[in-house]
């Protein structure tokens, strides 16, 4: 029994040994493949009756520290988030240009700097005109490229991330098959999955690139993945992802009004769940930092539009001066929606072609308007016989008034797209606009004030200065876009609203020809109340959207019009009443997204230079009437002065609210994109080196060492050669015993 015993237990032994051999060979031929981890097994006594029979190869097992392995998934994911931040930046920075560069947008504003500078101190110069010009439609080029490929970026983000969803879903797939080879087997019995583990744990490296996740692993050896935020994507079924992308997009585009379609797992958006890979990189690109950046340009676009045109439409051209002004400003019931001239009166001046006053007469003091609808013609033309709006008024007056310069081909009106007009019907005959301090001829030009009632209800709700730009009769910046939407002041989406009393709000559009409806706000609602109760108004939601968008430290309200025509958003208040100042406590006003890609000089400036705005008519008291010069450059030194003195910027995105000048402001976000740039590609580099770290550290413990192995492969051939010496003894004694017995 004894030498039976001997011969099974070095049969068992060699056996044994040739598993290991075999073993360490497996380890050794995959020295380099990737994620393979090294194999090992433990040798274990076979007892029979209380016998030993021998040995047995154990469990096979895997060389693999799972600290480390989550300490890779946690950075794998950080450095793929910064370094697709960091290639989409490095773009946008080269689009702005670097703060140094002469073809930085900052650069460009500088540039128009210089052009006013120049016109101004040489208006009547046809090189200067040409120059300013050039530089004018440089930089609204410039902007408009700059605001097109930035939301062209945010479709490649957006575009990436429905394909970046679709490589997680094939990798949760392969997670979730894996998930069940290893289960199958080892409720089967065998001892060797380690290698469908190393290819389970391959596959959470790749995932973890994508988006942060963790793990860990039941006793039946199945492996639960989620995100780090407890969002599930393994179990014992897969949890796909989906997601749309977006095919366009525009400065008002954001996935909080729900243009951008979330990341949904078990139809749960999941979006702001995402903390890690390049997914959340992606989605930070797309939500935050490129529409931080839109909303700066945007916010330069506007104060360089609004701040040149203030000037540009208190002076008048010459010897050019222009027969006809069309407005910019677009009146949604031009019958009802009065305007009250005060602190000043508006005076018209009709000059010849050789630059001679024809006639003059004042807006309020000559005419007698001071308070009227813009125009109540109807769709013909055709006004009541007495009408006194400020349309029949003026065209009276250049028409028919003994008095005035008896035009008869003259015409003042709202044209269909809600844009006043004033035409003297003829081209001998150039019109100027000033406002004076007063009626009387002569008296100090400034600014009147205009207040305005936005809604037609009787009641006036803005208050703006200078009559020409107001209508925007002699823009020197336009746009090609309406006043569709509007953006509160950047508050914390907790904060109160500032009143004591319930207020209500009145929208109106054209296309519904005056309001559309009202809202109820309450002294305790916040902008997220305020932007429900809009999108749950079975009325209001079918016109218009509310959504609260993130705007870099903060929230702001956003409220578009759905077909992009001109909105109005007023309090409504009773006649002799008091507004509560709602929209003037959260700033809502018209929102200066989309400036910069619809900014553009306007069209016949570019043709006929001379038509830029130099100076203003002055009063001559020994003429006693208004006089012209070739020279004057009053309004040409104002514009450049607009570029010295500092302008107050709205808090947009990353920059908050200042006063600074336009050139400065310019700098400040290039620089801010280009020392962001810098930094994330710093912190990139970081991350991708204490990634690379820890996998070398993963390698250096649970890698193949081939001196290590080849120690081990002499010990088992040993240990082979060993037991096979111990068999053939065995057997050789068997064999006499056996001789002996016959």
């Amino acid at each position: 029994m004894g030498m039976i015993n001997s011969l099974t237990t070095s049969l068992t032994g060699m056996k044994t040994a040739q598993s290991q051999l075999e073993l360490i060979s497996r380890n050794i031929s995959n020295v380099d493949t990737e994620g393979y981890s090294r194999k090992t097994a433990n040798q274990k006594n076979v007892i029979l009756g209380g016998y030993s029979q021998g040995v047995t190869l154990g469990n096979i097992t895997r060389q693999v520290d799972q600290g480390l392995l989550k300490s890779y998934l946690v950075s794998s994911a950080s450095s793929s988030s910064l370094t697709v931040q960091s290639d989409y930046l490095s773009k946008t920075e080269s689009l702005l240009g670097s703060p140094e560069n002469n073809n930085s947008l900052a650069a460009n504003v500088a540039s128009l700097q210089a052009a006013f500078e120049k016109f101004s101190t040489d208006a009547s110069s046809s090189a200067s005109r040409y120059e300013l010009i050039s530089q004018a439609e440089t930089i609204t080029n410039r902007l408009n490229y700059v605001s097109q490929e930035i939301q062209k970026q945010r479709v490649d983000a957006d575009k990436q991330i429905a394909e970046e969803v679709q490589t997680i879903n094939s990798l949760i797939t392969q997670l979730d098959n894996l998930n069940d080879e290893i289960v199958k087997y080892s409720v089967l019995g065998s001892n060797d999955i380690a290698d469908l583990q190393d290819q389970r744990d391959q596959v959470l490296r790749s995932l973890s690139e994508k988006m942060d996740i963790t793990y860990f692993t039941r006793d039946n050896g199945q492996m639960v993945v989620q995100t780090t935020d407890g969002v599930m994507l393994v179990d014992d079924e897969p949890h796909l992802l989906s997601h749309s992308a977006i095919v366009s997009a525009s400065p008002t585009t954001s996935y909080e009004s729900g243009h951008i379609q979330g990341i949904f797992v078990d139809g749960k958006d999941i979006t702001t769940k995402i903390k890690g890979g390049t997914l959340q990189g992606l989605i930070e690109i797309r939500d935050t930092t490129l529409p931080s950046l839109q909303s700066q340009i945007d916010e330069l676009a506007i104060n360089l539009r609004d701040q040149i045109n203030q000037v540009h439409n208190r002076g008048t051209a010459y010897p050019d001066t222009p027969d006809t002004l069309s407005g910019s400003r677009t009146f949604i019931t031009p019958a009802t929606q009065q305007i009250s001239i005060e602190n000043g009166d508006v005076r018209f001046i009709i000059f010849d072609s050789d630059g001679k006053q024809v006639s003059t007469a004042s807006l309020k003091g000559d005419l007698g308007f001071t308070q009227g609808v813009i125009d109540d013609a109807d769709i013909d033309g055709n006004r009541p016989a007495d009408s006194t709006s400020l349309a029949a008024t003026l065209e009276n007056w250049l028409k028919n008034d003994a008095d005035g310069p008896q035009l008869p081909d003259a015409k003042v009106y709202v044209n269909a797209e809600g844009k006043l007009i004033i035409e003297t019907g003829d081209s001998e005959y150039g019109l100027s606009i000033i406002d004076e301090s007063s009626s009387n001829i002569g008296s100090e030009q400034k600014d009147a004030t205009i207040r305005f009632d936005a809604n037609g209800d009787g009641v006036f709700d803005t208050t703006h200065s200078g009559f020409s730009n107001f209508f925007g009769l002699n823009n020197f910046f336009v746009s090609n876009s309406e006043v569709s939407t509007y953006d509160s002041k950047v508050m914390n989406i907790n904060s109160s609203l500032g009143i004591r009393d319930t207020v209500t709000l009145s929208f109106s559009d054209k296309a519904h020809n005056g309001q559309v409806g009202t809202v109820v706000i309450k002294p305790t609602d916040t902008i997220a109340d305020i932007a429900n109760s809009i999108n749950n108004d079975p009325v209001l939601s079918q016109t218009i959207k509310a959504s609260v968008i993130k705007n870099g430290s903060g929230y702001m309200l956003r409220i578009s019009n759905y077909d992009g025509t001109q909105l109005e958003i007023t309090e409504n208040v009773a006649p002799g009443g008091t507004a509560s100042g709602l929209l003037d406590k959260i700033g809502l006003a018209p929102s200066s997204a989309m400036a910069a890609e619809s900014l553009s000089v306007r069209s016949d400036l570019l043709v006929t230079s001379e038509l830029i705005a130099a100076g203003v008519p002055e009063y001559d008291k020994s003429k006693g009437e208004y006089v012209q010069n070739a020279a004057s450059n009053a309004t040409a030194n104002a514009m450049a002065e607009v570029f010295v003195g500092n302008t107050e910027f709205k808090q947009s995105g990353t920059i908050s609210q200042t006063k600074t000048t336009l050139s400065n402001y310019a700098s400040t976000f290039v620089g801010n994109i280009s020392s962001m740039a810098s930094t994330l590609e710093s912190n990139a580099t970081y991350q991708s080196q204490l990634t690379s770290s820890i996998a070398t550290k993963e390698a250096q413990l649970s890698g193949v060492d081939i001196d290590e192995e080849l120690g081990q492969m002499i010990i088992f051939q040993q240990t082979y050669a060993a037991c096979a010496q111990a068999f053939t003894a065995s057997k050789e004694l068997l064999d006499m015993l056996l001789g002996i017995v016959q």
